[in-house]
């Protein structure tokens, strides 16, 4: 979608385009399970930790800094999962999201946009998850069900 408006600098018209925008969301697996966090803005609900790219940012490092501001957790072995990128996957506005797995031996600690964290297994995700993430947990325990021994298995 394009839209036409006049540049305040030099009054000529130019095109401004509307993108979906980039985020990052990661799975990361810890003792006992895949850390979730329940979101203190909205949309509500339990979620993949995961947050916006920042201009000039690589999604990798995108990734390694939300892990660390919503979880306190230094993440290790880094894997690309997948992109999600359907329109509606956030009620605000159309994202998409590079999906990584990674790995901690830490003790997470809520931070940043979390309200609280918990650890899940398959057997004890929520019924209620934020955006697409039942989806993305899906794939990624059909993954490990069906590729033992893949990128994705601790």
């Amino acid at each position: 979608m394009q839209n036409l408006i006049v540049c305040s600098n030099c009054g000529q018209t130019v095109s401004v385009y509307k993108n979906p925008i980039p985020t990052v969301d990661i799975i990361i697996r810890t003792f006992g399970g895949i850390i979730l966090i329940k979101r203190k803005n909205p949309p509500y609900g339990w979620a993949i930790p995961g947050g916006f790219i920042d201009y000039g940012e690589s999604a990798e490092h995108a990734a390694i800094r939300e892990a660390e501001e919503e979880t306190s957790l230094k993440i290790s072995n880094l894997k690309l999962l997948g992109v999600y990128s359907a329109p509606d996957r956030d009620p605000r506005f159309h994202t998409l999201s590079v999906v990584f797995t990674a790995e901690s031996d830490g003790i997470p600690v809520a931070g940043d946009d979390a309200r609280e964290l918990g650890v899940f297994t398959y057997e004890t995700l929520p019924s209620q998850l934020a955006f697409d993430h039942a989806t993305i947990l899906q794939d990624y325990f059909s993954l490990l069900k069906s590729s033992p021994g893949s990128c994705c298995v601790s």
